[in-house]
């Protein structure tokens, strides 16, 4: 199977890794929350906010959505929204991260539009990484890299994929999975253009405005 684009190593002079944060599985206070992630996205760079409810009622979804998304825009960050292309698109969303099991690439594109931001989760398969990004993924997804109970993993990649992935391939990577401010910045000098965080930067015992002024320190490498 052909790799993915080429690309000359710059690995040296690439942009500092970012953050991608993800919101907690379950927001039983949309508007207690909305005033914490506007803290928290006031505090550092934030690359991406993946809205992530599971499991959510559509209508909890949208109302996600609609609370969330402008708070995330006034902070310049864009809005993914987990699993479901046709929700993405029908309440505005900047794109949409699919896994394995959550229908094709192709079809997520047809449904987005060409413009719309795509991320597909590989685990630890770079051929399934290869596949992504000849599709037209904007980014792949790699992990689980550490143990993490906000959702059952099986996967555990070694640090050395996000290194030749980054070597050998222009689309971008993302590193998930048990990612705190203490093992972020290893994952981000093996390669990773972006560290997700959940649990990370909302359990921070110092609160998720200082977990995120924190990450920005320990990524920039």
């Amino acid at each position: 199977m052909a790799k993915a684009p080429p690309k000359t190593p710059t690995v040296p002079d690439r942009p500092p890794c970012r953050l991608y944060l993800i919101t907690p599985p379950a927001i039983p206070d949309l508007e207690a929350f909305a005033a914490t992630l506007d803290q928290a996205l006031a505090a550092g760079d934030v690359a991406a906010l993946q809205i992530r409810l599971k499991p959510a009622h559509e209508a909890a979804i949208r109302q996600a959505v609609a609370v969330l998304a402008p708070i995330a825009r006034r902070h310049d960050v864009a809005v993914i929204l987990n699993d479901r292309p046709d929700l993405a698109r029908a309440t505005g969303c900047d794109g949409v991260h699919i896994g394995q099991e959550d229908g094709s690439l192709a079809e997520a594109r047809r449904t987005m539009g060409p413009d719309a931001m795509i991320g597909v989760t590989c685990h630890a398969d770079r051929d399934l990484a290869w596949d992504a990004a000849e599709g037209g993924a904007d980014y792949v997804a790699f992990g689980a890299f550490h143990p993490t109970d906000t959702k059952d993993t099986v996967h555990r990649p070694s640090p050395d994929l996000l290194t030749v992935w980054q070597e050998t391939v222009e689309v971008p990577c993302v590193a998930i999975g048990g990612i705190t401010v203490d093992n972020c910045a290893d994952l981000a000098r093996a390669g990773a253009d972006f560290v997700a965080v959940s649990a990370g930067v909302w359990r921070h015992p110092e609160g998720p405005a200082a977990a995120v002024k924190t990450f920005n320190q320990r990524l920039k490498i």
